[in-house]
């Protein structure tokens, strides 16, 4: 997916549009292509993106080796997807589609919320067929969306040849409504082959049906090995082993929520990998998480990667 990210002042277009303040709704081509055009004249920026994609950038900025798969359009934006990853470092095991690459507009209100027009275009053309087992070589661990947890097929297919090569697999919730409409079916993902879930308060309430997030928490912790419920300014949630652990996040005045739950999950998979304690994980998770939202897009700037570092080697040596 290319994010194409505009700044609105208010809720007005959302509403017209009919897209629910938060939320990642899925537009056919045309509507993609309307909203495009009645907001031509207002101020965007373009990114590659992407839930999945968002996560693996951080990973390779912390200098973990990561790879991405994905589906593209022959066209400029599926180009545009396809040298930024190797720009910064990352393997890209595209697949070339038939349709063109997908887009996500992304609507930031003054609040720092993000709302998304979502037009998956080639993306949604990945099949089982297309997941190989070749894919999975030199891997120890493979994070999914969970807006993949649409195509049930293509999921249940990864998530089962993952764990037969001996991966471990982390799964985001990714969106409230997206839960609320796969909730039996993904219910039977987590409980069968993810290792890690993460979720903020309104994906976790969707799941477990519980609006108190430690609740939630313990509810997710019954089906996964660590379960992690972020709650926005308060911090994170974190159960692993039984016991349940408060993560607090660096307060920061926040102007665009976009990829701070994937900008976390890199920071947490970075200290997983690494082996390091869960709490640690977490920090690295709020430490990303709290740059990104200092920033319009899901990119964190490159000039505040080397403090970040810094930081990121201080916590590694407290561990």
């Amino acid at each position: 997916m290319v994010d194409i990210i505009t700044e609105v002042d208010d809720e007005v277009l959302l509403k017209e549009f009919n897209l629910p303040k938060g939320s990642m709704t899925l537009v056919d081509e045309k509507f993609s292509k309307e909203i495009f055009s009645k907001t031509e004249k207002l101020n965007k920026t373009k990114a590659s993106g992407g839930s999945a994609a968002n996560t693996i950038h951080g990973l390779a900025k912390l200098g973990s080796p990561v790879s991405f798969v994905g589906k593209v359009g022959s066209d400029e934006l599926g180009d545009f997807f396809y040298n930024d990853m190797k720009e910064n470092n990352i393997i890209p095991l595209m697949i070339k589609g038939k349709t063109d690459t997908g887009k996500a507009q992304a609507f930031i209100t003054r609040d720092a919320e993000r709302t998304f027009a979502t037009y998956l275009g080639a993306a949604v053309e990945m099949t089982a067929k297309d997941i190989e087992e070749k894919l999975f070589d030199e891997h120890d661990l493979v994070y999914v969306e969970g807006y993949l947890v649409q195509n049930h097929e293509l999921l249940e297919h990864t998530l089962k040849l993952a764990k037969a090569k001996g991966l471990e697999v982390a799964l985001d919730l990714a969106s409230y409504n997206v839960v609320e409409d796969n909730l039996d079916f993904l219910r039977k993902m987590v409980s069968n082959y993810v290792d890690i879930v993460f979720a903020n308060e309104e994906e976790a309430q969707a799941y477990t049906g519980e609006s108190d997030p430690e609740k939630a928490l313990l509810k997710l912790a019954t089906e996964t090995k660590i379960a992690v419920v972020k709650v926005g300014k308060k911090g994170s949630l974190i159960r692993h082993e039984n016991q349940t652990f408060t993560i607090k996040i660096n307060p920061e005045k926040g102007i665009d929520t976009t990829g701070a739950g994937d900008l976390y999950a890199a920071g947490f998979l970075h200290g997983y990998i690494q082996n390091l304690p869960v709490t640690v994980c977490g920090e690295l998770g709020s430490l990303l998480a709290g740059n990104v939202i200092k920033v319009i897009g899901a990119k964190i700037e490159q000039k505040n990667w080397a403090d970040i570092k810094t930081k990121v080697g201080q916590l590694k040596e407290n561990a």
